[in-house]
């Protein structure tokens, strides 16, 4: 059975910065591709990092120079370090992976979620 489990986030002033972790298990196989999603109030699930199984990273635009995705795959455990936090970086934060080489931005395709946590970033 697969599970992702997440700890990490809070509330930070902007600047700040917060780490996020999330834990899969139940994962067959050799490839373990993990992201990081965030939904605002009122808005759609959108894509801010992902880690392919080869290792590669990929940043929705609005984060690239603040976050960074990391992964230990003795642990199968994805991190985000989201640093210079702005309040537009405020909503549910949620880790979701798929047992493929690479994997998309779009929420649309992952069947395995965490059960998300909140980041809220004040002027």
């Amino acid at each position: 059975q697969v599970e992702l489990v997440q700890s990490g986030g809070g509330s930070v002033q902007a600047g700040g910065s917060l780490r996020l972790s999330c834990a899969a298990s139940g994962f067959t196989g050799r490839k373990l591709c993990m992201g990081w999603f965030r939904q605002a109030p009122g808005k759609e699930r959108e894509g801010v990092a992902l880690i392919h199984s080869t290792g590669e990273t990929t940043y929705v635009d609005s984060v690239k120079g603040r976050f960074t995705i990391s992964k230990d795959n003795a642990k199968s455990t994805s991190y985000l370090q989201m640093d210079s936090l702005k309040p537009e970086d405020t909503g549910m934060y949620f880790c979701a992976a798929q047992g493929t080489l690479y994997c998309p931005l779009h929420p649309v395709t992952y069947n395995n979620w965490g059960q998300g946590t909140r980041v809220t970033v004040s002027a």
